[in-house]
């Protein structure tokens, strides 16, 4: 079964860093996620955008996020910011596509509109895709899933069942959009968002038990030992060097509340095992159908590891509380909600709401530094692994640098199908990046620089050179060649180079409309305040 045409099936994971699967140097059990390196490529110098909003609106146009109007999050910040929706000057991949005749799913998370309770023209069914099964918003309970939709239909907390988990659900509802979607011969196009491993913590005991035990030595131990991995198969081998930990982090040895930290990674490393398992549910399924060989597999991540700990005191927990729309009033049990990062809530179950915090991430992003929302190595770098069998790729290790505007030219190349370059008669932006497919196929593929700006921070990367600064602070310049782990900042040394760069990032801010971070904000502060 299936079509001449290659399917093209985005597996997006959610707040997961560089290092957490297997065939990236992670010890947390990733099989199915290890099968398609095995089968396919994988990338050691891809880049997101640092954050998930605008990396989904990125990968899905092919544009920088600025130009889609989900720039940092979902938040409408007036005429002076950012819509925090997706807008009509862009082309959605689904829209794309099934203007090429392909069939179009999404199962997961949308997180593109600032509309999550009444359909509008940001809606993933209002972009192209022929069958949505997912959530509008962004982090959400995996217990107690809500704006969870089925079409444009609500999915009533009522309605989930005892046995519910949201990542579970995805890889079954992604599997069987698969198998709908080969009985007639079209091909399709589909994207499979998970919100694992996102914050809050919560793990089927099943898979915690899988999971205890692991982490024990400590997060000094384990971040030498995976860059050991890493390099034996090749990974960032010759350009970066294990950095420092984190200076906010200390010692395992000097942890004080050791117990509660190995429940945290546990839980964490259990939402990774899940969505692992979910990943080969959706892979069975392009077997059993006979489109395994002909579908274009992306795997990736849409930031690096995430470093936010959740306030437990009384009033933070309130004001999270009362975010309806992410959090549910209370646990299946009737309970009240445990929300923060505190010794005295355990996660992993459905009534906490607590993130795994920075220590954790640094072991995540092994070999980076710094987080999710910067956009220095640790904010931006992604596993991508690349598998289609029948596509003559070649296996192995990549280190050629490209971003997520690389891949809507890719895809296109890959299948034939031409860019939608008009909407109502009006022409849209012309897609940024450029095909990796030569250098998957074994080519040399093709030198651009790449660029970055996230809340602020800013970043252009031309070959080995990238710079890279903290909203309002200086210019930093690293020689990714030699200290992709961003050590040594040469900055003072090249000043007539940092001044180039710089003036290419400008160049490229001006070009695609970055709105200075500082309007942004104040156009956020004239906003009315909406009601808690």
């Amino acid at each position: 079964m299936g079509s001449a045409r290659p399917n093209v099936l985005i597996i997006l994971v959610d707040d997961m860093g560089y290092s957490d699967i297997g065939c990236y140097g992670g010890e947390i059990g990733t099989p199915a996620i290890d099968s398609l390196a095995a089968t396919g490529a994988r990338l050691t110098n891809f880049y997101n955008t640092a954050r998930c909003s605008p990396s989904r609106a990125s990968l899905l146009t092919g544009l920088h996020p600025h130009q889609t109007g989900v720039a940092e999050l979902v938040n409408n910040d007036g005429p002076g910011g950012y819509p925090g929706s997706l807008t009509e000057r862009s082309a959605t991949l689904a829209e794309t596509f099934r203007a090429a005749g392909y069939r179009t799913h999404l199962t997961g998370k949308w997180h593109l509109s600032n509309e999550r309770e009444r359909p509008d023209g940001s809606w993933p069914t209002r972009r192209g895709f022929d069958r949505f099964w997912g959530t509008i918003s962004g982090a959400g309970s995996y217990f107690q899933t809500t704006t969870l939709h089925d079409g444009e239909t609500p999915v009533p907390l009522s309605e989930l069942g005892p046995d519910f988990y949201y990542t579970d659900e995805i890889g079954t509802h992604a599997a069987a959009a698969i198998r709908d979607q080969g009985d007639d011969g079209q091909p399709f196009f589909g994207y499979v968002a998970f919100t694992a491993p996102h914050w809050p913590l919560h793990a089927k005991e099943s898979d915690l038990v899988e999971t205890r035990g692991q982490f024990d030595e400590g997060w000094d131990v384990l971040r030498t030992r995976r860059r050991r991995r890493q390099l034996d198969a090749g990974i960032c081998s010759a350009d970066a060097t294990l950095d420092q930990r984190d200076p906010a982090v200390p010692a395992w040895a000097d942890e004080p509340e050791q117990k509660w930290q190995l429940e945290r990674m546990e839980a964490y490393a259990a939402q990774v095992r899940a969505m692992d398992r979910a990943v080969g549910t959706i892979l069975t399924a392009l077997d059993e159908t006979g489109q395994r060989d002909n579908t274009i597999v992306l795997f990736l991540s849409d930031n690096g590891g995430c470093a936010e700990e959740l306030r437990s005191d009384a009033e933070a927990a309130d004001q999270f509380r009362r975010q309806h729309l992410i959090i549910p009033p209370s646990a299946p049990d009737g309970t009240p909600m445990r929300v923060g990062n505190s010794p005295t809530i355990r996660p992993g179950t459905a009534d906490t709401y607590t993130s795994y915090g920075q220590a954790w991430a640094n072991l995540s992003n092994t070999p980076f530094r710094l987080y999710k929302r910067w956009v220095h190595e640790g904010g931006i770098a992604t596993p991508l692994i690349v598998s289609w069998p029948a596509g003559g790729l070649s296996d192995g290790v990549f280190d050629a640098p490209h971003q997520l505007t690389d891949i809507a030219p890719t895809l296109l190349q890959a299948t034939g199908v031409p860019a939608v370059v008009e909407r109502d008669g009006q022409s849209l932006p012309a897609l940024r990046g450029v095909s990796m497919l030569d250098l998957l196929r074994g080519g040399s593929g093709v030198e651009h620089d790449l660029f970055w700006e996230h809340i602020g921070n800013a970043a252009v990367r031309s070959g080995d050179w990238k710079l890279v600064r903290e909203y309002e602070g200086a210019w930093e310049l690293y020689d990714l060649a030699a200290d992709r782990s961003e050590s040594n900042d040469l900055a003072a040394e090249h000043p007539e180079r940092v001044e180039d760069l710089a003036a290419k990032w400008q160049a490229w801010a001006d070009s695609i409309g970055v709105i200075p971070y500082g309007d942004v904000l104040a156009a956020r502060a004239s906003m009315p305040k909406q009601p808690a």
